[in-house]
């Protein structure tokens, strides 16, 4: 799994009262719309750029003692090393790595592009990363230009197009980075300074909370019942007569 410090920046959502069911269900069929186009449901909004803090080096340094190998640490390194590889077998690895297939159903790619937005989207963990690449083909607003997909840190460029997603690690969910693939000059910066998606697909961004507001409305809007209100009838405690012994002989 890739972690990412960002997160999606909040967006300007109106009072649930102030979307109407028209246009909740104007949003809906503009993403319903985009899913039958491009085979998926797919959301798109806006992040903020990478936290300062990040990028910051620690003041302190660590002393050389801190650094040093001792020889705790080598039988502490060896007695992993003997339960990976000699306590477990090729056939218990290749049944719990079975097990964890199994239990994965979805894996959650977002895709971020320079401009800071993101594009989100739901694949099989069995999917290969071919069928992301060909999905950025149908989305951006360039697919003429070469371009290729990074993780980071550190920066390592995707190339396997058979790894499917599981195998790549990115489960249950990942971020991965969009960049044109040309030689530094004007063609290089006329590119990332236009947009990089389509405008159709721009226009979906946000559409998830409108669409959404109608069912969250009604939830909120739900009458909750009142202490008296309850119809469900309490048990009546039944005492049961103490049965009468019969006198025995003295």
């Amino acid at each position: 799994m890739i972690v990412d410090g960002s997160s999606p920046l909040p967006l300007k959502r109106r009072r649930f009262t102030n979307i109407d069911s028209m246009e909740a269900a104007s949003a809906k069929a503009k993403l319903s719309a985009a899913k039958e186009k491009f085979g998926r449901e797919i959301h798109v909004f806006e992040t903020e750029g990478p936290s300062p803090i990040q990028n910051e080096v620690p003041s302190t340094e660590e002393s050389d003692d801190f650094y040093e190998f001792t020889a705790e640490d080598y039988h502490q390194v060896m007695a992993t090393k003997k339960e990976d590889n000699y306590l477990k077998t090729r056939k218990t690895r290749e049944a719990e790595e079975a097990a964890r297939r199994s239990r994965v159903t979805k894996a959650v790619i977002r895709v971020r592009f320079p401009d800071n937005h993101t594009l989100e989207v739901t694949f099989h963990p069995s999917e290969t990363i071919q069928c992301l690449y060909d999905l950025i083909m149908k989305v951006i607003s360039r697919p003429d230009l070469p371009f290729y997909l990074y993780t980071t840190p550190p920066k390592k460029q995707i190339k396997d197009m058979t790894l499917d997603i599981f195998s790549a690690g990115f489960i249950p969910g990942a971020i991965v980075y969009f960049s044109y693939d040309l030689p530094k000059g004007d063609d290089a910066t006329a590119a990332d300074s236009a947009a990089f998606l389509l405008d159709e697909v721009m226009s979906l961004k946000g559409l998830e909370v409108i669409a959404g507001a109608e069912q969250a409305e009604a939830i909120q809007s739900a009458p909750e019942p009142g202490v008296g209100a309850s119809t469900v009838p309490f048990p009546i405690a039944q005492t049961s007569k103490p049965s009468e012994k019969k006198p025995g002989r003295p």
